[in-house]
């Protein structure tokens, strides 16, 4: 373990690392059936829940983390598109989706749409679960 640094110490590190909200059921439902792939693949891909200890290691406060997907591959965080242009590129299933939203035009629409729609749309969602997770307990 690197501590603080460890986004340095993984820069030489070829393999792909996904952080995620498990506790999210749209982002465990999708993420989920790529860290099953992955490993039915044998490919070379973390998937770290952002709940547990391993999100201190990405340097992210929970918050920030539940946001977006992140991605780190080759040293380089992206989140969002870019960071699902990463993860898919890492898995012959789901290349040819990479290259067709990758396309100019498809990929600003969808960046769009995902920053603009779909992320927010999900991150309130995550929040209105734990205030009410947080209200039963209280």
């Amino acid at each position: 373990m690197c501590g603080p640094s460890y986004l340095l110490c993984m820069k030489h590190d070829p393999d792909t690392r996904v952080l995620y909200n498990a506790n999210c059921p749209v982002c465990n439902f999708e993420i989920g059936h790529y860290a099953r792939y992955a490993d039915r693949s044998g490919l070379p891909i973390r998937f770290d829940d952002l709940n547990t200890d391993a999100r201190a290691l990405w340097g992210l406060d929970s918050d920030t983390a539940a946001r977006r997907l992140y991605v780190l591959h080759d040293g380089v965080l992206t989140s969002g598109i870019p960071a699902f242009l990463v993860l898919w590129a890492q898995m012959p299933r789901y290349r040819t989706l990479g290259r067709i939203v990758g396309l100019p035009g498809i990929k600003q629409i969808a960046i769009a749409a995902y920053d603009h729609v779909l992320a927010p749309l999900i991150y309130r969602w995550h929040l209105s679960r734990v205030r009410k997770r947080s209200t039963r307990k209280a």
